[in-house]
């Protein structure tokens, strides 16, 4: 009797154990259990995962299914295509407004300008060739002295520079003192030796003294007929010079030339008493000015440039020929007034095709289309625009090879494939874009392909270098 009440006891305290067990279960069940209604179909999971590629702003070849680090340099992926179903043009290129920020993407809307070409020169500070004169000796004799010694040496005019003695001049001096006493009988005689005397370039003044003095003289001086600066000296004391021979060569500087040099493709906006300022190497911080007076008419078949003459006053002596001139001389294109005008970096020119890309205007995102377009002139960091924009259109400005590359990795058309499609690899090479969404492996196969840098490889080179 007392083996089956303890019996009953026991199981009384199993049953409600194995009550309250089952009890917390079920509580646990309905606390934790979630709605089978918030679940989410694996259909659905995998429609949101491939909405979103995702991309390396470094690196677009890369192309991952869900986010995470580059594989090649370990920056955080960005998301490139936002939506699988876009209304967009097929053949423009969709960047998610982070990739184009990352990217450094701008875009200028396209404006109607009055176009100024502003061209370049390079030249040298010359001596104006009409202000040249050469001192020569107009009779043979012997150089006895020089009383300009150097060259660079101002002279003025009326200046002594040497004195020369001549057998021909003491002659010609001494028939003259001859024809002095008979020149009431023979006049003729004493005008003609008058006359010797002023062809070897002796003044009336000269000839007087000569004549009341009645002394020979044996040396006679060379005075300059000109002012300015000696560029050359060609004779010293006691050299022998013939009639004509060039003793000095004086230049005047008072006005200068300024010579540039004009590429041909330069000329067409070059026109003469056109004004043109310039700058000096040798004096900087000072502008000058003048007029174009003289264009080449010919090009240098050496150096393809022509000449281009400003001339200026250089009262001060300051400009001193072969002195480095840059020349800016601003030409306003009146026949392109009705072109638009672009920045330089719009434009991606591959030697036969000039492109850009065009933002498309019903689209809230960056949505970029590639666009052929004719170029006119180059207006330093623009180019005129003759046809393939209109105004009011946005062109991207910047970034723009990084647009290009994606539309290239994404098959469309791309500055060097017009049609799209994806472009081959090299045989036997796995590309980086050509790696499958989602597969590091093969991208960090590929970047690092050829870059063995283990301790084995490096040990065989230095392996290979002992022997």
């Amino acid at each position: 009797m007392k083996k089956f009440k303890v019996f009953k006891i026991f199981s009384n305290k199993y049953v409600k154990y194995s009550l309250l067990l089952i009890g917390g279960i079920l509580i646990g069940w309905l606390l934790f259990h979630s709605s089978p209604k918030s679940e989410k179909k694996p259909d659905q999971l995998t429609e949101t995962a491939k909405s979103t590629i995702w991309t390396c702003a470094m690196h677009p070849q890369i192309r991952m299914s869900e986010p995470g680090k580059c594989p090649i340099c370990g920056m955080e992926l960005i998301p490139l295509v936002q939506s699988a179903t876009s209304t967009i043009d097929p053949s423009a290129i969709h960047l998610s407004k982070e990739a184009a920020q990352l990217a450094n993407v701008f875009t200028t809307v396209v404006t109607k300008q009055t176009p100024v070409k502003e061209v370049r020169l390079y030249g040298k500070i010359q001596a104006d060739e009409r202000l040249f004169q050469s001192q020569v000796a107009h009779f043979p004799g012997r150089i006895e002295r020089l009383s300009v010694n150097f060259t660079g040496e101002s002279v003025i005019k009326g200046q002594v520079l040497a004195e020369i003695y001549s057998p021909e001049l003491i002659t010609a001096q001494q028939e003259l003192l001859e024809t002095v006493k008979t020149k009431q009988l023979q006049p003729d005689l004493y005008e003609a030796s008058k006359e010797k005397l002023r062809q070897l370039k002796l003044t009336d003044n000269q000839i007087e003294k000569i004549e009341n003095s009645g002394v020979v003289q044996n040396n006679f001086e060379v005075v300059s007929n000109t002012s300015g600066t000696v560029t050359a000296r060609r004779v010293n004391t006691g050299d022998h010079v013939s009639q004509g021979t060039v003793l000095f060569d004086i230049a005047d500087l008072s006005k200068v030339w300024v010579m540039f040099d004009a590429y041909e493709s330069d000329l067409q906006f070059l026109h003469k008493n056109e004004k043109l300022s310039f700058t000096l190497q040798a004096l900087p911080g000072v502008d000058y000015t003048g007029n174009i007076v003289f264009i080449d008419a010919v090009i240098d078949p050496v150096t393809r440039v022509a000449k281009v003459r400003v001339e200026t006053e250089n009262q001060s002596g300051k400009l001193k020929p072969e002195m480095f001139a840059t020349g800016i001389v601003s030409s306003t294109l009146a026949e392109y007034h009705d072109n638009v005008v672009i920045p330089k970096s719009a434009v991606l020119w591959t030697g036969k095709r000039s492109v850009v890309y065009v933002k498309q205007p019903d689209s809230d995102e960056p949505v970029f289309k590639i666009r052929e377009v004719d170029l006119g002139p180059m207006l330093g960091e623009s180019y005129v625009i003759m046809k393939g924009l209109s105004e009011g259109e946005e062109v991207v400005t910047s970034g723009t090879f990084s647009v290009d590359a994606a539309a290239q990795l994404e098959g469309k058309p791309s500055m060097m494939n017009p049609r799209g499609g994806k472009t081959s690899s090299m045989p036997g090479m796995i590309m980086p874009g050509d790696a499958k969404p989602g597969d590091a492996k093969a991208v960090n196969d590929t970047s690092m392909k050829g870059m063995d840098m283990s301790g084995d490889s490096a040990k065989s080179n230095n392996n290979v270098k002992n022997k």
